[in-house]
């Protein structure tokens, strides 16, 4: 009986969260406002980052001329090396280039509109367990976090990365409602195609949602453990395809895959893109061979110099909005879809934290975007739940801290940079604790006051990080290591120097070579002799590394080898695999200089080759350009 009567319940529930009440009438225009302003904010003034990522930038012109360029994420036409990731956010691009021509604005944009659509994904599924007001502050809050701004402006995978990732969530929720084991396939296949944009990052997700389902879905514990196994068999196959397809795939008739040093594509998802980003021990990286050079880790790291900026403003608010929630729904029904909400958003944004907070592998302050949506639906959920119930002191207390140390968050971390709006940060601070003080005391104020305390708190809890994210999408940005804020993307990595780094149009000016995480655009000299008979050639040219190479293949628009892919350290060509295409005249020249950087690890042909080059072939000057004639 007591069997039946737990299954009776939860029937119940589910046919409870599967009614959608109809919406005030001031949900649509609200939501429409706040697409309209994302899309202002994320597209406004877009081309002025030029080229953005030039290693992103020239892959996708590569794949708007050759569909296995496209398929395969090359660095160019020729597919001689693939870029150091899964290509799924590439072939976004590329397909873009291929409509619209390759310009900034076609590379750019699609990543902007991503933004747009995380936005109205994140208040869909936040709306859904709840309501509509705590989905428009949740979706406020992610277009108002730097780190989004920054990444929704620029090409790099992780636009992508959210996008699907906000896509699963939204999935685990419908499939949360009525116990939908087809909903949940769905979040599997969503996270599994986030894995084709950036492999092992997006798995950092699947313990909040697979732990949600277990607890709150609306059907016995059997059924709930068959649904998730079967989602995790769609998230294998929707990530595994591709890889079946590369590891069948002739390694003759194919790109070498960049950032592995096996050619392969399962050691560059494990190894220099997987667990190597944990441990620090990343084969063919500069920093890697055990070398912990990407700063200190521990849990300040997330408001550190480099990453604070970017994403923890509203850090303090969302723990104490996830902490409060679970305390007040303890002792709510197994299948609350409330408290379910907080353990899917929670257990995003804690597991996610601690990875980033203490993995000793690559790290840049960019990843920050994929803390943005849980952070963004804790405060939605909590911020709008507590309001309501702002007449118990506890819940009052919660909200009131969670303001006032927003407030004063933003105060530390505007005060870093003091010559930018320097009385912002005195002024967050001040109305922080005074709104603290008066939302603790709110229930006790007219209608008129409260609705007064209401706008004004929600106002100071966005105005450091709204600030922030106008500069940072108003500061055109350019290389590999781009920053939020209002200064330009930083161009060195940690303990670096001397990279190469933007000029007009963000790519480092005309003339001169590039560097390991930047890139320069060939002068018109330089430009006419690429172009001059290089339909007679299969690289017009080859330069050590993929950003120099990019900023040569995008300005001449011919295909450039990048020797040892990203970072030089790929065995890609060998010594002897460039010298037989010298021999049969498929490279024309080879572009020396710029920035050769090798760590303890990875593979020295590309030092190789350019020392044989050097010996065997007369310089020329072109540009400011060291030029080999290898017909010659």
């Amino acid at each position: 009986m007591t069997l039946l009567a737990s299954r009776d319940a939860e029937t119940q529930d589910a046919a409870e969260a599967a009614k959608q009440p109809s919406s005030p009438r001031w949900v649509r225009p609200s939501f429409a406002a706040l697409l309209v302003a994302t899309a202002v904010l994320y597209l406004w003034n877009l081309g002025e980052s030029g080229w953005a990522n030039a290693f992103y930038s020239a892959a996708a012109q590569a794949g708007s001329v050759s569909w296995k360029a496209l398929f395969f994420g090359s660095s160019d036409a020729a597919n001689a090396i693939t870029v150091d990731k899964t290509p799924a956010a590439l072939w976004v691009m590329g397909l873009s280039a291929r409509l619209f021509g390759v310009n900034a604005w076609s590379v750019l944009v699609p990543q902007a509109l991503m933004g747009v659509g995380s936005v109205a994904l994140l208040f869909a599924t936040v709306r859904r367990t709840s309501g509509p007001a705590a989905g428009l502050l949740a979706g406020a809050v992610l277009a108002l976090t730097p780190a989004a701004a920054l990444m929704f402006r620029f090409n790099n995978p992780d636009a992508l990365l959210v996008l699907l990732l906000v896509a699963g969530a939204y999935c685990v929720v419908r499939a949360l409602e009525k116990a939908s084991p087809r909903w949940l396939a769905l979040a599997g296949v969503a996270v599994g195609f986030g894995f084709l944009a950036k492999m092992l990052q997006a798995f950092l997700v699947l313990p909040a949602f697979g732990l949600a389902y277990l607890i709150a879905a609306p059907t016995p514990v059997g059924r709930r453990l068959l649904h998730l196994l079967g989602a995790l068999g769609a998230t294998v196959v929707s990530a595994g395809w591709y890889f079946a397809v590369v590891a069948l795939w002739p390694s003759a008739d194919r790109p070498y895959i960049g950032g592995s040093q096996e050619n392969s594509l399962w050691e560059l998802a494990l190894g220099y893109n997987g667990f190597g980003r944990i441990t620090g021990d990343e084969v063919g990286s500069v920093g890697g061979g055990g070398n912990r050079g990407w700063g200190s880790t521990g849990w300040a790291r997330l408001f550190g110099s480099e990453m604070g900026g970017g994403i923890a403003w509203l850090i303090p608010a969302a723990v104490v909005g996830l902490a409060a929630g679970l305390w007040f729904t303890r002792r709510a029904r197994r299948t609350d879809r409330g408290r379910a909400a907080l353990i899917l958003w929670g257990g995003w944004f804690l597991v996610t934290a601690l990875v980033f907070s203490y993995m000793s592998g690559i790290i840049h302050a960019y990843y920050m975007i994929a803390l943005a949506p849980a952070i963004a639906a804790l405060v939605g959920i909590a911020g709008v739940q507590l309001w309501r119930a702002r007449g118990n002191p506890a819940a009052a207390g919660a909200l009131s801290a969670g303001i006032g140390l927003t407030g004063l968050t933003a105060y530390l971390l505007l005060s870093r940079q003091s010559d930018w709006l320097p009385g912002l940060a005195i002024t967050v601070l001040v109305a922080g604790l005074l709104f603290a003080i008066l939302v603790f005391f709110s229930s006790h104020l007219p209608g008129v006051a409260r609705r007064l305390v209401a706008v004004g708190a929600l106002a100071t809890v966005l105005a450091g990080s709204g600030a922030y994210t106008v500069a940072t999408a108003a500061t055109p940005h350019s290389g590999a290591l781009p920053s939020a804020g209002p200064a330009t993307g930083r161009g060195m990595g940690p303990g670096g120097g001397g990279i190469v780094l933007g000029g007009p149009g963000g790519q480092g000016g005309r003339g001169g070579a590039g560097g390991l995480l930047g890139t320069s655009l060939p002068g018109e000299n330089l430009v006419a002799l690429l172009q001059q008979d290089s339909a007679d050639y299969t690289w017009a040219g080859a330069a050590v590394g993929s950003n120099n190479a990019a900023g040569y293949q995008l300005g001449s628009g011919t295909p450039v080898l990048a020797v040892g892919g990203f970072n030089g350290t790929d065995p890609a060509p060998t010594l002897e695999q460039f010298q037989e295409y010298v021999r049969k005249g498929q490279i024309h020249y080879f572009l020396g200089g710029g920035m050769m950087m090798r760590g303890e690890s990875g593979s020295d042909a590309a030092e190789r080759i350019a020392a044989w080059v050097e010996a065997n072939h007369t310089p020329t000057t072109v540009d400011g350009v060291t030029v080999y004639d290898l017909s010659r």
